[in-house]
């Protein structure tokens, strides 16, 4: 069985067993995957720090066509979210990415816009990029690079700032300040369409809402 090497994003791991991880990461090529990890837990893992949240890797892993579950072989660190994480509003909106990814997209569908989206809404914030630009610009492409996109009720200027979005890359919109309250009801409904399309709640969308 030969191996299978994919760019990818990690989006969360579980404890299994006594030193592996169950990882949830979404590929490049082949969508969102989940796959074991052994001993990914113990001191000298051989995947290192390149399964923490938002990881952009080399993932090198094996699959079955009977098995839900991909063995992950190893991953090589194109890219660490630490630098971003030391701020905490920064963090939780990195948590809020990754869940809301995770929780949108069916499992071993190919998305490969939906990846790119994730490498530009990062490279914005690497680049000192405006932070609520950011939260916004991937909540109304998630949606959109999901399948749907219901008619936005939102208030005017709200509105126009989605026309934008959705015909502007993140890094050429117009000039302006940007903090939570900037078209913070066009991303509230955006999260309130999200939970009603996956059937439960976002655990890090009210967080962000006090972070």
């Amino acid at each position: 069985m030969p191996a299978r090497v994919s760019e990818a994003f990690v989006l969360r791991t579980y404890p299994f067993r006594e030193a592996d991880l169950i990882v949830s990461f979404l590929t490049r090529d082949a969508g969102k995957l989940r796959g074991t990890a052994q001993r990914a837990r113990a001191t000298r893992s051989r995947f290192g720090a390149g399964l923490e949240r938002l990881s952009h890797v080399r993932m090198v892993y094996f699959q079955r066509e009977t098995r839900e579950l991909v063995t992950l072989d190893s991953c090589e660190l194109l890219w660490s979210p630490f630098a971003l994480a030391h701020d905490y509003t920064t963090g939780v909106a990195l948590d809020y990415m990754a869940e809301v990814t995770e929780q949108l997209l069916p499992p071993a569908e190919p998305n490969e816009r939906f990846f790119r989206l994730l490498i530009a809404v990062l490279g914005h914030l690497r680049a000192g990029g405006q932070l609520w630009q950011a939260v916004g610009y991937f909540t109304l492409w998630a949606v959109k690079l999901a399948g749907w996109l219901p008619p936005l009720r939102v208030e005017p200027a709200s509105q126009a700032l989605a026309e934008e979005m959705l015909h502007t890359p993140i890094g050429r919109m117009a000039p302006r300040t940007w903090d939570r309250s900037t078209a913070a009801d066009l991303r509230r409904f955006l999260v309130r369409q999200i939970e009603e399309h996956i059937e439960r709640r976002l655990v890090t969308a009210p967080m962000l809402e006090t972070a």
